[in-house]
Protein backbone atom coordinates (compact mmCIF):
# COMPACT_ATOMS: atom_id res chain seq x y z
CA UNK A 1 0.00 0.00 0.00
CA UNK A 2 0.91 3.64 -0.82
CA UNK A 3 0.05 6.80 0.30
CA UNK A 4 1.38 10.17 -1.16
CA UNK A 5 1.09 12.72 1.57
CA UNK A 6 1.74 16.63 0.66
CA UNK A 7 3.31 19.05 3.33
CA UNK A 8 6.57 16.99 4.61
CA UNK A 9 6.67 19.88 7.89
CA UNK A 10 6.41 18.85 11.29
CA UNK A 11 2.75 18.18 11.66
CA UNK A 12 3.06 15.92 8.34
CA UNK A 13 5.54 13.92 9.44
CA UNK A 14 4.62 13.51 13.09
CA UNK A 15 0.84 13.21 13.27
CA UNK A 16 -0.51 11.72 9.22
CA UNK A 17 3.13 10.34 8.25
CA UNK A 18 3.13 8.13 11.44
CA UNK A 19 -0.65 7.04 11.20
CA UNK A 20 -0.27 5.90 7.57
CA UNK A 21 2.89 4.31 8.71
CA UNK A 22 1.54 2.66 11.54
CA UNK A 23 -1.29 1.61 9.30
CA UNK A 24 0.88 -0.15 7.04
CA UNK A 25 1.62 2.53 4.07
CA UNK A 26 4.92 3.13 2.36
CA UNK A 27 4.69 6.88 2.40
CA UNK A 28 5.91 9.42 -0.25
CA UNK A 29 6.02 12.32 1.01
CA UNK A 30 6.15 15.74 -1.00
CA UNK A 31 7.19 19.39 -0.24
CA UNK A 32 8.58 22.53 -1.84
CA UNK A 33 11.22 22.88 0.48
CA UNK A 34 14.17 21.43 -0.83
CA UNK A 35 16.26 21.32 1.96
CA UNK A 36 13.82 19.39 4.04
CA UNK A 37 13.25 17.09 1.23
CA UNK A 38 16.77 16.32 0.70
CA UNK A 39 17.49 15.65 3.70
CA UNK A 40 14.31 12.73 4.32
CA UNK A 41 15.70 11.20 1.09
CA UNK A 42 18.69 10.58 2.58
CA UNK A 43 17.23 9.54 5.89
CA UNK A 44 16.29 6.14 6.53
CA UNK A 45 14.08 6.82 9.75
CA UNK A 46 13.53 9.38 11.92
CA UNK A 47 11.85 9.61 15.63
CA UNK A 48 8.56 11.33 16.80
CA UNK A 49 8.62 11.92 20.42
CA UNK A 50 5.10 11.98 22.23
CA UNK A 51 5.32 14.31 25.59
CA UNK A 52 2.65 14.19 28.25
CA UNK A 53 0.80 11.17 29.06
CA UNK A 54 2.37 8.34 28.80
CA UNK A 55 4.93 9.54 26.68
CA UNK A 56 7.01 7.43 23.87
CA UNK A 57 8.85 7.65 21.07
CA UNK A 58 7.86 6.28 17.73
CA UNK A 59 9.72 5.49 14.38
CA UNK A 60 8.95 5.80 11.17
CA UNK A 61 10.27 4.72 8.22
CA UNK A 62 9.60 3.26 4.95
CA UNK A 63 9.51 6.57 3.29
CA UNK A 64 10.31 8.63 0.46
CA UNK A 65 10.44 12.25 -0.58
CA UNK A 66 9.85 14.14 -3.83
CA UNK A 67 10.34 17.89 -4.53
CA UNK A 68 6.48 18.70 -5.56
CA UNK A 69 8.28 21.86 -7.80
CA UNK A 70 11.38 20.17 -9.26
CA UNK A 71 9.79 16.56 -9.47
CA UNK A 72 6.19 17.25 -10.80
CA UNK A 73 6.68 14.11 -13.24
CA UNK A 74 7.92 11.58 -10.77
CA UNK A 75 4.84 13.06 -8.44
CA UNK A 76 2.43 12.34 -10.71
CA UNK A 77 3.70 8.99 -11.25
CA UNK A 78 3.16 7.91 -7.50
CA UNK A 79 0.12 9.90 -7.83
CA UNK A 80 -1.26 7.15 -10.24
CA UNK A 81 -0.53 4.74 -8.65
CA UNK A 82 -1.02 5.44 -4.80
CA UNK A 83 -4.06 4.01 -2.46
CA UNK A 84 -4.24 7.48 -0.67
CA UNK A 85 -3.25 11.04 -0.92
CA UNK A 86 -3.58 13.03 1.78
CA UNK A 87 -2.56 16.93 2.40
CA UNK A 88 -1.50 19.20 5.64
CA UNK A 89 -0.33 21.79 3.81
CA UNK A 90 -2.59 24.48 4.80
CA UNK A 91 -5.97 25.37 3.61
CA UNK A 92 -4.87 28.25 1.49
CA UNK A 93 -1.89 26.19 -0.45
CA UNK A 94 -4.75 23.62 -1.63
CA UNK A 95 -5.16 25.60 -4.52
CA UNK A 96 -1.17 24.89 -5.20
CA UNK A 97 -1.12 21.19 -4.54
CA UNK A 98 -4.41 20.36 -6.68
CA UNK A 99 -2.98 20.17 -10.80
CA UNK A 100 -0.57 17.77 -9.57
CA UNK A 101 -3.28 15.70 -8.20
CA UNK A 102 -5.35 16.43 -10.86
CA UNK A 103 -2.78 15.12 -13.36
CA UNK A 104 -1.98 12.13 -10.88
CA UNK A 105 -5.73 10.85 -11.25
CA UNK A 106 -6.11 11.57 -15.11
CA UNK A 107 -2.89 9.45 -15.35
CA UNK A 108 -4.43 6.49 -13.34
CA UNK A 109 -5.11 3.53 -15.22
CA UNK A 110 -8.25 1.90 -15.58
CA UNK A 111 -9.41 -1.01 -13.58
CA UNK A 112 -7.43 0.64 -10.34
CA UNK A 113 -9.37 1.34 -7.27
CA UNK A 114 -10.38 4.85 -6.84
CA UNK A 115 -7.85 7.54 -5.34
CA UNK A 116 -8.59 8.12 -1.74
CA UNK A 117 -8.32 11.69 -1.45
CA UNK A 118 -8.01 13.95 2.13
CA UNK A 119 -6.99 16.76 3.19
CA UNK A 120 -6.20 17.13 6.91
CA UNK A 121 -6.17 20.76 7.29
CA UNK A 122 -7.00 23.09 10.07
CA UNK A 123 -10.38 24.41 8.64
CA UNK A 124 -14.28 23.34 8.21
CA UNK A 125 -14.39 21.03 5.18
CA UNK A 126 -10.99 21.46 3.40
CA UNK A 127 -11.38 18.42 1.41
CA UNK A 128 -13.99 20.03 -0.65
CA UNK A 129 -11.97 23.07 -1.18
CA UNK A 130 -9.89 20.68 -2.41
CA UNK A 131 -11.87 18.63 -4.84
CA UNK A 132 -13.29 21.67 -6.24
CA UNK A 133 -9.18 23.28 -7.11
CA UNK A 134 -8.97 19.66 -8.77
CA UNK A 135 -12.13 19.34 -10.58
CA UNK A 136 -11.40 23.20 -12.36
CA UNK A 137 -7.81 22.07 -13.82
CA UNK A 138 -7.74 21.35 -17.32
CA UNK A 139 -8.85 17.75 -18.61
CA UNK A 140 -10.34 17.30 -15.66
CA UNK A 141 -14.58 16.25 -15.68
CA UNK A 142 -16.69 14.72 -13.56
CA UNK A 143 -16.67 11.65 -16.25
CA UNK A 144 -13.18 11.54 -15.60
CA UNK A 145 -13.11 11.91 -11.71
CA UNK A 146 -15.68 9.11 -11.78
CA UNK A 147 -14.38 5.85 -10.31
CA UNK A 148 -10.88 7.37 -10.44
CA UNK A 149 -11.04 9.39 -7.01
CA UNK A 150 -13.21 9.70 -4.01
CA UNK A 151 -13.30 12.58 -1.85
CA UNK A 152 -13.33 12.23 2.21
CA UNK A 153 -13.30 15.41 4.69
CA UNK A 154 -11.87 15.09 8.23
CA UNK A 155 -11.57 16.64 11.27
CA UNK A 156 -7.73 16.56 12.93
CA UNK A 157 -6.48 17.38 16.31
CA UNK A 158 -3.14 17.06 17.26
CA UNK A 159 -1.15 19.88 18.85
CA UNK A 160 2.49 20.11 17.20
CA UNK A 161 4.38 23.17 18.58
CA UNK A 162 7.48 25.03 17.66
CA UNK A 163 10.64 22.34 17.71
CA UNK A 164 14.00 23.10 19.70
CA UNK A 165 16.52 23.94 17.47
CA UNK A 166 18.93 20.83 16.08
CA UNK A 167 16.17 18.11 16.33
CA UNK A 168 16.17 17.58 12.46
CA UNK A 169 13.53 15.60 11.33
CA UNK A 170 12.49 14.51 14.59
CA UNK A 171 9.33 15.90 16.17
CA UNK A 172 8.10 16.32 19.42
CA UNK A 173 4.60 16.24 19.54
CA UNK A 174 1.58 15.56 22.18
CA UNK A 175 0.62 12.66 22.64
CA UNK A 176 -3.06 13.11 22.37
CA UNK A 177 -4.19 13.08 18.61
CA UNK A 178 -8.06 12.47 16.94
CA UNK A 179 -8.16 11.86 13.41
CA UNK A 180 -11.87 11.67 12.69
CA UNK A 181 -13.00 11.01 8.84
CA UNK A 182 -16.10 10.94 6.74
CA UNK A 183 -16.82 7.45 6.37
CA UNK A 184 -19.46 8.08 3.54
CA UNK A 185 -17.31 9.03 0.93
CA UNK A 186 -15.91 5.27 0.51
CA UNK A 187 -19.03 3.53 0.10
CA UNK A 188 -17.82 -0.51 0.49
CA UNK A 189 -13.46 0.38 0.10
CA UNK A 190 -13.12 2.14 3.75
CA UNK A 191 -9.50 2.30 4.49
CA UNK A 192 -7.85 1.11 7.10
CA UNK A 193 -5.80 3.39 9.12
CA UNK A 194 -5.62 1.85 12.89
CA UNK A 195 -5.65 5.00 14.28
CA UNK A 196 -8.30 7.23 12.59
CA UNK A 197 -11.76 7.10 13.64
CA UNK A 198 -14.52 6.75 10.71
CA UNK A 199 -17.89 8.23 11.21
CA UNK A 200 -21.58 8.80 9.39
CA UNK A 201 -22.07 12.36 9.60
CA UNK A 202 -18.56 14.60 10.37
CA UNK A 203 -20.09 17.86 11.29
CA UNK A 204 -20.61 17.81 14.99
CA UNK A 205 -16.93 16.50 15.30
CA UNK A 206 -15.67 19.65 13.30
CA UNK A 207 -17.36 22.35 15.11
CA UNK A 208 -16.68 20.29 18.51
CA UNK A 209 -12.96 20.28 17.60
CA UNK A 210 -12.73 23.90 16.16
CA UNK A 211 -15.54 25.59 19.23
CA UNK A 212 -13.23 23.85 22.18
CA UNK A 213 -9.74 23.42 21.07
CA UNK A 214 -9.19 26.05 18.45
CA UNK A 215 -11.27 28.29 20.72
CA UNK A 216 -9.80 27.19 24.00
CA UNK A 217 -6.05 27.16 22.79
CA UNK A 218 -6.44 30.81 21.39
CA UNK A 219 -8.41 32.30 24.35
CA UNK A 220 -5.12 31.07 26.38
CA UNK A 221 -2.79 32.35 23.59
CA UNK A 222 -4.77 35.51 24.01
CA UNK A 223 -5.39 35.75 27.77
CA UNK A 224 -1.87 34.86 28.35
CA UNK A 225 -0.72 37.77 26.34
CA UNK A 226 -2.35 40.10 28.41
CA UNK A 227 -1.27 38.25 31.54
CA UNK A 228 2.42 38.94 30.30
CA UNK A 229 3.72 35.22 30.23
CA UNK A 230 5.38 33.61 27.70
CA UNK A 231 4.18 29.90 27.15
CA UNK A 232 0.66 28.37 26.80
CA UNK A 233 1.36 26.30 29.87
CA UNK A 234 2.33 29.24 31.88
CA UNK A 235 -0.75 30.83 30.87
CA UNK A 236 -3.02 27.88 32.24
CA UNK A 237 -1.13 27.90 35.26
CA UNK A 238 -2.09 31.22 35.51
CA UNK A 239 -5.41 30.88 37.95
CA UNK A 240 -7.03 33.93 36.63
CA UNK A 241 -6.29 33.00 32.94
CA UNK A 242 -7.20 29.54 33.50
CA UNK A 243 -10.77 30.08 34.96
CA UNK A 244 -11.66 32.33 32.07
CA UNK A 245 -10.42 29.76 29.17
CA UNK A 246 -12.48 27.14 31.25
CA UNK A 247 -15.67 30.45 31.20
CA UNK A 248 -15.58 30.46 27.70
CA UNK A 249 -15.44 26.36 26.96
CA UNK A 250 -18.57 26.17 29.52
CA UNK A 251 -19.97 29.23 26.97
CA UNK A 252 -19.26 26.70 23.95
CA UNK A 253 -20.11 23.35 25.77
CA UNK A 254 -23.32 24.57 25.52
CA UNK A 255 -23.67 25.78 22.32
CA UNK A 256 -22.34 21.83 21.07
CA UNK A 257 -24.60 20.25 23.52
CA UNK A 258 -27.16 21.93 22.22
CA UNK A 259 -26.70 21.79 18.20
CA UNK A 260 -25.52 18.13 18.05
CA UNK A 261 -26.70 16.73 21.12
CA UNK A 262 -23.41 15.91 22.54
CA UNK A 263 -24.55 14.53 26.11
CA UNK A 264 -23.40 17.24 28.82
CA UNK A 265 -21.18 14.57 30.65
CA UNK A 266 -19.26 13.51 27.07
CA UNK A 267 -18.73 17.53 26.30
CA UNK A 268 -17.34 18.37 29.88
CA UNK A 269 -15.06 14.52 29.64
CA UNK A 270 -13.94 16.11 26.39
CA UNK A 271 -13.50 19.93 27.73
CA UNK A 272 -11.40 18.38 30.78
CA UNK A 273 -8.88 16.30 28.38
CA UNK A 274 -8.53 19.67 26.59
CA UNK A 275 -7.93 21.80 29.34
CA UNK A 276 -5.03 19.01 30.67
CA UNK A 277 -3.54 19.27 27.12
CA UNK A 278 -3.41 23.28 26.96
CA UNK A 279 -1.67 22.83 30.58
CA UNK A 280 1.12 20.24 29.13
CA UNK A 281 4.26 21.61 30.58
CA UNK A 282 6.64 19.54 28.18
CA UNK A 283 4.87 21.91 25.12
CA UNK A 284 7.06 24.47 24.12
CA UNK A 285 3.91 26.72 22.41
CA UNK A 286 4.32 29.89 23.15
CA UNK A 287 1.35 32.51 23.24
CA UNK A 288 3.16 34.41 20.72
CA UNK A 289 2.64 31.23 17.69
CA UNK A 290 -0.86 29.88 18.99
CA UNK A 291 -2.17 33.77 18.72
CA UNK A 292 -0.60 34.54 15.55
CA UNK A 293 -2.69 35.38 12.32
CA UNK A 294 -6.14 37.25 14.54
CA UNK A 295 -7.88 37.93 12.05
CA UNK A 296 -8.46 34.95 10.82
CA UNK A 297 -9.50 34.04 14.25
CA UNK A 298 -11.88 36.67 14.20
CA UNK A 299 -13.79 35.75 11.32
CA UNK A 300 -17.04 35.31 10.85
CA UNK A 301 -17.29 31.44 10.90
CA UNK A 302 -14.05 30.69 12.88
CA UNK A 303 -13.40 29.74 17.09
CA UNK A 304 -14.95 32.94 18.10
CA UNK A 305 -17.54 35.09 16.24
CA UNK A 306 -18.53 31.85 15.32
CA UNK A 307 -19.80 30.08 18.19
CA UNK A 308 -20.33 33.44 19.91
CA UNK A 309 -22.81 34.83 16.81
CA UNK A 310 -25.26 31.33 17.51
CA UNK A 311 -25.41 31.40 21.45
CA UNK A 312 -26.31 34.96 21.02
CA UNK A 313 -29.05 33.64 18.18
CA UNK A 314 -30.03 31.64 20.54
CA UNK A 315 -30.51 34.73 22.94
CA UNK A 316 -27.93 34.07 25.42
CA UNK A 317 -25.16 36.39 26.14
CA UNK A 318 -21.70 34.60 25.60
CA UNK A 319 -20.06 36.95 28.11
CA UNK A 320 -16.88 35.02 28.40
CA UNK A 321 -16.36 34.52 24.68
CA UNK A 322 -16.28 38.36 24.40
CA UNK A 323 -14.08 38.45 26.57
CA UNK A 324 -11.39 36.27 24.96
CA UNK A 325 -12.69 38.36 21.63
CA UNK A 326 -11.57 41.75 23.42
CA UNK A 327 -8.38 39.68 24.65
CA UNK A 328 -7.61 39.61 21.08
CA UNK A 329 -8.36 42.55 19.51
CA UNK A 330 -5.24 43.93 22.11
CA UNK A 331 -2.96 41.46 20.90
CA UNK A 332 0.32 42.67 19.11
CA UNK A 333 2.96 41.47 17.41
CA UNK A 334 5.53 43.21 14.99
CA UNK A 335 6.49 39.99 13.66
CA UNK A 336 2.87 38.67 12.81
CA UNK A 337 1.53 39.92 9.40
CA UNK A 338 -2.38 39.80 10.48
CA UNK A 339 -1.25 41.78 14.27
CA UNK A 340 0.09 44.65 12.40
CA UNK A 341 -2.52 45.13 9.74
CA UNK A 342 -5.43 44.73 12.70
CA UNK A 343 -4.25 47.47 14.45
CA UNK A 344 -4.64 49.44 11.06
CA UNK A 345 -7.68 48.44 10.89
CA UNK A 346 -8.76 49.84 13.90
CA UNK A 347 -6.49 52.91 13.88
CA UNK A 348 -8.20 53.68 10.15
CA UNK A 349 -12.18 52.85 10.95
CA UNK A 350 -14.80 53.90 12.74
CA UNK A 351 -16.13 51.51 15.28
CA UNK A 352 -19.07 49.98 12.91
CA UNK A 353 -16.90 49.71 9.59
CA UNK A 354 -14.39 48.32 11.84
CA UNK A 355 -16.08 45.25 13.42
CA UNK A 356 -17.85 44.45 10.17
CA UNK A 357 -14.74 44.35 8.65
CA UNK A 358 -12.72 42.40 10.98
CA UNK A 359 -15.68 40.11 12.20
CA UNK A 360 -17.88 39.89 8.83
CA UNK A 361 -21.06 40.11 11.29
CA UNK A 362 -24.04 42.05 10.20
CA UNK A 363 -24.73 45.35 11.64
CA UNK A 364 -28.30 43.70 12.60
CA UNK A 365 -26.82 40.75 13.79
CA UNK A 366 -27.54 40.41 17.82
CA UNK A 367 -23.96 39.98 18.48
CA UNK A 368 -22.65 43.05 16.04
CA UNK A 369 -23.19 46.02 18.99
CA UNK A 370 -21.77 43.90 22.29
CA UNK A 371 -18.44 43.43 19.61
CA UNK A 372 -18.90 46.76 18.11
CA UNK A 373 -18.32 48.09 21.96
CA UNK A 374 -15.17 46.27 22.54
CA UNK A 375 -13.52 47.69 19.29
CA UNK A 376 -14.78 50.87 20.50
CA UNK A 377 -13.10 50.53 23.61
CA UNK A 378 -10.07 49.11 22.21
CA UNK A 379 -9.76 51.58 19.89
CA UNK A 380 -9.90 54.32 22.81
CA UNK A 381 -6.68 52.66 24.22
CA UNK A 382 -4.56 52.44 21.23
CA UNK A 383 -5.73 56.75 20.67
CA UNK A 384 -4.50 57.38 24.26
CA UNK A 385 -1.57 55.51 23.94
CA UNK A 386 1.54 57.57 23.31
CA UNK A 387 3.57 56.50 19.75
Amino acid sequence: MKAVHFGAGNIGRGFVGLLLHDAGYEVVFADVAEELITRLSQADSYAVHEVGENPAVRTVDNFRALNSNAQEAELVQEISTADIVTTAVGPHILKFVAPVIAKGIVAREPGLAPLQVMACENAINATDILAKEVASQPGVTAAVLDGKAVFANTAVDRIVPNQEAGQGLDVTVETFYEWVIDRTAFGNSVPVIPGATFVDDLSPYIERKLFTVNTGHASAAYLGFEAGVEKISDAMADQDVAEDVRAVLEETKQLLVAKHGFSNDEQEAYVQKILVRFSNPYLPDTVNRVGRAPLRKLSRHERFIGPAAELAERGVVPEALLGAIAAALRFTDPADAEATELAAILASAGPADATAKITGLEKDHPLFNAVATLVEERQAELASTPA
